[in-house]
């Protein structure tokens, strides 16, 4: 497992944060429950299975929805 911190443009509002977190869950190879949305800091955290998963597929689903990824960073866990 790996841990990912996915930094976005600045998110508008609480429902728009709601999104991208079920989207994310919804990723196989996402540990569901470690899926934290941080709307006033406009990250994404989550640890993932990086031999089902990997941040690049998370920030498509991600600019899929209609949000811009500013960066990414990724660690092992």
């Amino acid at each position: 497992m790996k841990k990912a911190t996915i930094q976005l443009e600045t998110l508008t509002c609480p429902s728009c944060a709601q999104k991208i977190e079920n989207a994310t869950r919804s990723l196989t190879g996402v540990d569901k429950d470690s899926v934290k949305v941080l709307f006033n800091s406009s990250k994404v955290k989550f640890d993932f299975d990086d031999d089902k998963l990997s941040v690049e597929d998370a920030e498509k689903a991600i600019t899929a929805l209609g949000y811009e990824v500013v960066k990414s960073h990724v660690k092992a866990k």
